[in-house]
C-alpha cells in the first residue's frame, strides 16, 4: 500500500454556506483548497515499512475473506473512506459477495449471511476499534477465543490494530476514496 498527497480541492456549488445547516458534511466542506498534508510513506519511510510487515505477518494463515471482513468493518467504524472503498474493492477481487459486502454494516441483523467465527472476528473487531467506549467485554473476547487458537487470534487482533492504525494514517493525511495509490 502507498499513501500519496492528498490535493484534493471541495468545488461543490451545492455546499451551503451555513455552517448549521449540515454540521456533519460542512464540518470539513471548503471551497478553498486543503492544506497539503504529509506523504506518509515518504516522510516517514520506516515507519510505513514496518507498517506494512506487521500488516503482511498479522494477515498470514488468516482466511483472505475473513481479513477483508474484519478491515471493512474497522474502516465503517472508523469512517475512513479510502480504506473502505479499498477493501471492498479487494473483497470483491477475491469473490465476495455484494449480499455479504452490504450486510457487513448491519451483521449482527443479517447474521445468517455471516459465519459464527466471521460473527465472532466482526464483534472483536468492533470491540478493539471502539475500545475507549467499555474496553473490549470479556463475553466479546470468549466468543472469538472459541473460535479461534491462541496464534489465530492474536493475528485476528493484530489485524485488527493494523486496520486501525491505516485507517488513522488515510484520515490524518487526507486520503480520497478512489484514488488507490497502492
Amino acid at each position: 500500500m502507498v499513501m500519496t498527497t492528498n490535493t484534493h480541492t471541495n468545488t461543490n456549488p451545492s455546499t451551503s454556506t451555513n455552517p448549521s445547516a449540515n454540521p456533519i458534511t460542512n464540518a470539513s466542506a471548503s471551497t478553498a483548497p486543503r492544506p497539503r498534508r504529509v506523504d506518509f510513506a515518504k516522510a516517514a519511510r520506516p515507519v510505513f515499512r514496518a507498517l506494512i510487515g506487521f500488516d503482511a505477518a498479522a494477515r498470514e494463515g488468516l482466511d483472505p475473506a475473513l481479513v477483508e471482513l474484519i478491515q471493512i468493518r474497522a474502516s465503517h467504524l472508523n469512517h475512513c473512506a479510502y480504506c473502505l472503498h479499498m477493501h471492498t474493492n479487494d473483497a470483491r477481487k477475491a469473490g465476495e459477495s455484494e449480499d455479504r459486502l452490504h450486510m457487513v454494516p448491519v451483521w449482527r441483523e443479517a447474521r445468517h449471511f455471516f459465519t459464527p467465527r466471521e460473527q465472532a472476528a466482526l464483534a472483536l473487531t468492533e470491540a478493539v476499534t471502539l475500545v475507549a467506549d467499555r474496553g473490549v467485554p470479556d463475553d466479546v473476547y470468549a466468543e472469538a477465543a472459541a473460535h479461534f487458537d491462541d496464534t489465530e487470534l492474536a493475528r485476528v487482533l493484530a489485524l485488527v490494530l493494523t486496520i486501525n492504525t491505516w485507517n488513522r494514517i488515510a484520515l490524518a493525511t487526507g486520503k480520497v476514496a478512489g484514488t488507490d495509490e497502492r
